[in-house]
């Protein structure tokens, strides 16, 4: 029966025919007279209620053509055996975050929870980093388990990814640092995507009040962030920005970043591309509305409307609008802790 309730509590509409039913639970279910009983008996624990309009069959026993599937009821006995997994999984593993999902989510990740609470229950935390797929296999015996196959997103769900000392995978952080900043209890850093941009700030570095100057490579720092803790242990308060293009996928890039990092977006840089005349040509790109509506909090009501309407008739800044002195003179001489 809890397994007929599971299924229930999962299905994606809140109506169900009868046939649907007898679909649903047909694993569960042999003979007429089971479905039935089993029926009625959810029909009794005011899991499934009646539609009145649809009637019921003619058959003994009678049941309703169509039901009502009481999803906050079966939401209690997932609360409950939740509450049970509480009890016996480690301490450390943290499932509240299941309160507030659907059920489903739950069953999908109960077995490999069970496998990840018995390698902690086994060998405890881990003393020494190790990568990824090493520390996959140990756990769930797959090695592509946590980059490939969303292990990595379930044990942040359950609060234990850090504790396990995972050394990500992903392509190494490409930076420049300023070696007169880097004893500053806050740190700066600028993210820049394009090349051309990295290469035309890099000189003026040492100039700036920041840290060091990453390039982007477009998407590819959504991963390769992850590296920079290691890449640069030094222990400050780091504070990031970003400038991209102008653009429906470089406010994407920024807004995938900021999932994973904290990021400030770097406004003098866009600003000074408000000030010019912005060119035709992306059209073709696909509207991000959570990450323009993010991405334009940053920016005064008129300076939101000039970029709604540009991005709306297929125009952008590119970062390249900027020519060198000037995206040099504007890192030298914005007050960027102001931003913070």
């Amino acid at each position: 029966m809890e397994e007929i309730k599971k299924r229930l509590a999962t299905y994606p509409k809140r109506t169900i025919t009868l046939t649907q039913l007898e679909e649903l639970i047909k694993p569960y279910i042999h003979t007429y007279e089971q479905f039935a009983d089993t029926i009625l008996q959810l029909e009794s624990e005011e899991v499934l209620g009646m539609v009145k309009a649809k009637g019921r069959t003619a058959r003994t026993p009678s049941l309703a053509l169509q039901y009502r599937i009481d999803k906050s009821l079966l939401a209690m006995n997932h609360h409950k055996e939740l509450q049970r997994f509480r009890n016996l999984l480690h301490p450390s593993i943290n499932i509240d975050d299941y309160y507030r999902k659907d059920p489903s989510i739950w069953q999908n990740d109960l077995a490999t929870i069970l496998k990840v609470d018995e390698y902690i229950k086994t060998y405890s935390f881990p003393s020494e980093q190790v990568p990824a797929p090493e520390r996959s296999f140990e756990i769930v015996g797959d090695e592509k388990w946590l980059v490939e196959k969303g292990g990595k997103e379930l044990l942040e769900r359950i609060g234990v990814f850090n504790k396990l000392k995972i050394i990500p995978v992903s392509e190494p952080l490409m930076f420049a640092i300023n070696p007169t900043n880097i004893q500053n209890s806050i740190q700066l850093h600028l993210i820049v995507e394009n090349k051309t941009t990295y290469q035309g700030l890099l000189p003026a570095l040492v100039e700036t009040e920041f840290s060091t100057l990453i390039y982007g490579s477009g998407k590819s720092v959504i991963k390769s962030i992850e590296q920079f803790a290691i890449q640069y242990p030094l222990e400050a308060d780091h504070q990031f920005f970003y400038f991209g293009d102008l653009d429906r996928e470089g406010l994407m890039i920024w807004y995938s970043l900021t999932k994973r990092q904290p990021v400030h977006v770097a406004l003098p840089f866009y600003l000074a591309c408000l000030a010019k005349e912005a060119v035709a040509g992306k059209d073709y790109q696909r509207e991000h509305i959570e990450a323009l509506e993010v991405f334009l909090l940053f920016f005064l009501p008129k300076q939101q409307d000039v970029i709604r309407m540009l991005l709306a008739e297929g125009k952008y800044y590119p970062q390249e609008i900027l020519k060198t002195q000037e995206l040099q003179m504007i890192w030298r001489e914005a007050d960027w802790k102001a931003l913070m």
